[in-house]
């Protein structure tokens, strides 16, 4: 009698598991470590931003969050890494300009729509920096002697070739109704070294990113005139846009935002999105990158997919201008 009372139980309850309610034992986005992918170097500022934001989402999603660095091929290797993925929302990564830009250049044929967008959190313009005694007191008064010197003659530095702040200074010059390639583009490894070669007297001009600049222009030794944005820089507040002393619309700067592999499940999608609004907002981001003199800038899922597609379409009619696009 025993047995059966006992038989009859377990399978009551047997019956009573098999009509559970399916998702009761799916466990709710995410129950475990997450990975964000970053496809630039350690101690950079891509790098930098990225640990911000992880330690930050690991407070809010409950979960690790290790930073993994995957460097290589002009950023080719660590934005593979991202798009071919398992998409289940436990691996993301930290994309950047240059994933407009390397299909262009003929590096592969990966583009900004094999991501899932989440994020836009960070643009750093363009500037335009002369040494501190160079003759050109204004943009205009540089703009103007460019157009008087024959073309190439005067030079600027700031990435390699091809890299962004090339396109930015090139996108200026036609947009101003000149020669895109007027001014001969010295390659280097960075904009520290070009700033070096700036003050040195070897070049007349760096279009990279005030932040990059900071250094040898609060030391002094350089002399900001512009900044490709709509908006002054907080950094250097007093520095005046590129509209405001031409009339010129355009705009450009390299920029970071958080992605991840096609197909991640909407919840995953929905918390991602959700939470990097969240820091985005917090004090501890805003001053990280204020120290930094980064610049902010917010775009939702669907903002910054449409941000990447225009500026996928800016990027690759300045290359095909250079030739540099293949």
């Amino acid at each position: 009698m025993h047995r059966r009372t006992l038989v009859g139980t377990l399978a009551a309850l047997a019956a009573a598991c098999s009509f559970a309610p399916a998702g009761s034992a799916h466990a709710a986005y995410p129950d475990r470590p997450i990975t964000l992918v970053v496809p630039w170097g350690a101690g950079g500022g891509t790098d930098g931003v990225a640990r911000i934001i992880g330690s930050l989402l690991e407070k809010d999603l409950g979960q690790p969050v290790n930073v993994i660095n995957r460097t290589g091929g002009n950023g080719v290797v660590g934005h593979n890494a991202i798009s071919t993925a398992t998409p289940d929302g436990y691996t993301i990564g930290m994309v950047t300009v240059e994933l407009v830009m390397m299909h262009w250049a003929g590096l592969t044929q990966m583009t900004y729509k094999d991501f899932n967008a989440i994020a836009l959190v960070n643009i750093d313009p363009s500037g335009i920096t002369v040494k501190a005694d160079s003759p050109y007191k204004n943009l205009n008064d540089l703009v103007a002697a460019i157009k008087a010197a024959p073309a190439g003659k005067m030079k600027a530095s700031g990435t390699g070739q091809g890299g962004i702040w090339q396109l930015a200074l090139a996108g200026m010059l036609k947009d101003l109704k000149m020669n895109p390639q007027a001014v001969g583009w010295v390659p280097s490894n960075g904009a520290a070294p070009a700033m070096t070669d700036l003050v040195a007297g070897g070049i007349d001009m760096v279009p990279a990113s005030l932040p990059e600049a900071r250094a040898l222009i609060d030391a002094g030794k350089a002399r900001p005139l512009a900044i490709m944005a709509k908006e002054p820089s907080t950094l250097y507040p007093k520095v005046p846009t590129l509209k405001s002393l031409t009339g010129s619309d355009w705009t450009m700067g390299a920029w970071r935002g958080i992605a991840t592999p096609k197909g991640i499940p909407a919840e995953a999608q929905t918390k991602l999105a959700a939470a990097i609004k969240k820091i985005y907002d917090s004090k501890e981001y805003k001053d990280f990158m204020a120290q930094r003199g980064f610049g902010l800038q917010f775009a939702d899922p669907k903002g910054f997919g449409d941000f990447m597609a225009k500026s996928d379409t800016d990027m690759g009619a300045i290359m095909k201008t250079l030739g540099l696009a293949k």
